[in-house]
């Protein structure tokens, strides 16, 4: 058979398809079948035609020789999971129609007709696990496994094995401790100065407030350094919507500011602050304008944590962490591990304050954090000027 003769056969046999003569059709590639001749578009035309036909055998059979040939056949996947739907084998044509989904480009790169169909795939998959999300739920719910503060690890799991959430993880931008636990934010039952802290916000509050009282307080807490390149910071460079007002910064207490705040410090006792010299630890009143966006970002060691006092809120100011938003309250803290992507929004009018400072994470043994520090203080001695380093 010529090449001409084999677009011919091609040609005869789509344009049957399109009149709806399946029978005519299935003629016309099966000739190309035993010629020698049929692609992966030969193979997937006669499967339309024996499903056409209503034999579901053959068509499956021909679908089956495309996918051979081209694995990656959108067209094939789909109709091959068409095919085990048809057949009640749902698990199966849920990973047929899953991997058809994976597999297409965006939806302005396809032909309409094929849009269509990987918009079908796409439905059908959110079907299926709807189906195994209420079969998955109602089991846990008879066997009385439904709530509960000891299940909500793996209420998150759920969360994630659905496609409700996104996994987010550790990436700290200078350096790793390995085999720390990833979490968002931790209990708050793990930190038993959290009550002191909170119960220490009203006053906390009224120095704030004679703080803002001197405009020039605040600095952009993102400020360009002439010893290092300049980076755009994703808009936050030198940009005074994200300010800070500094207690401590790097590890070093800065003197007229805390005389401005001895409140504030004195909550701080009993704080575990991780001591390391030149670099922890920073305290400070980190302060939004109306409006403002802190992009997503992570921070630079996960040997340490972040504590937010919220001091003055608005309302409508939100923060993530990995895959879950809060929203500040008003003498509420939390503690969340800032190494996993964060950000923060106030979408108020108002100016949104919270009281910031790090501590040690718990999970490291003492003998832990003097090694730590020992080896960030031998990295800053041998010379120059250290790397960046902040909250």
């Amino acid at each position: 058979m010529t090449t001409v003769d084999k677009l011919a056969l091609a040609r005869t046999g789509a344009e049957a398809l399109r009149r709806g003569d399946a029978r005519a059709a299935r003629d016309f590639f099966e000739r190309l079948v035993e010629a020698g001749q049929a692609d992966p578009s030969a193979w997937i035309s006669l499967a339309l035609a024996c499903r056409g036909l209503k034999d579901a055998k053959a068509a499956h059979a021909a679908v089956d020789r495309a996918l051979a040939l081209d694995p990656a056949n959108l067209r094939a996947l789909i109709l091959k999971a068409d095919h085990l739907a048809e057949e009640g084998d749902a698990r199966a044509a849920a990973a047929f129609y899953m991997r058809a989904t994976k597999l297409s480009p965006p939806a302005h790169e396809l032909p309409a007709d094929l849009r269509g169909e990987v918009g079908r795939a796409q439905a059908m998959c959110q079907h299926y696990a709807q189906q195994v999300e209420t079969s998955v739920r109602n089991r846990l719910a008879q066997a009385g496994l439904a709530g509960g503060a000891s299940t909500q690890r793996f209420a998150q799991s759920l969360e994630l094995l659905f496609g409700r959430r996104d996994i987010y993880v550790q990436q700290p931008r200078y350096y790793y401790f390995p085999e720390l636990p990833q979490i968002q934010f931790y209990d708050r039952s793990r930190f038993d100065w959290l009550d002191k802290v909170e119960r220490a916000t009203p006053e906390i509050r009224a120095e704030l407030l004679a703080v803002l009282e001197d405009e020039s307080a605040f600095k952009p807490y993102v400020q360009g350094d002439p010893n290092r390149p300049r980076k755009g910071q994703k808009g936050m460079l030198d940009n005074p919507d994200w300010s800070a007002f500094y207690l401590w910064k790097n590890g070093e207490a800065i003197e007229g500011n805390v005389a401005r705040c001895p409140r504030t410090m004195a909550a701080l006792e009993g704080v575990p602050l991780p001591r390391v010299a030149g670099r922890s630890p920073s305290i400070l009143f980190s302060l939004m304008r109306p409006g403002a966006h802190i992009p997503a970002h992570t921070g630079f060691v996960n040997t340490r944590l972040i504590c937010h006092l919220p001091v003055l809120v608005p309302g409508n100011c939100h923060f993530r962490v990995g895959n879950e938003v809060r929203e500040w309250s008003e003498g509420k803290a939390w503690v969340f591990d800032d190494t996993i992507e964060h950000e923060a929004w106030n979408r108020s009018n108002r100016t949104r304050v919270v009281l910031l400072f790090e501590i040690w994470r718990p999970e490291l043994t003492e003998e832990e954090r003097s090694l730590v520090r020992e080896m960030f203080e031998a990295i800053d001695a041998v010379g120059g000027e250290k790397t960046a380093w902040g909250i």
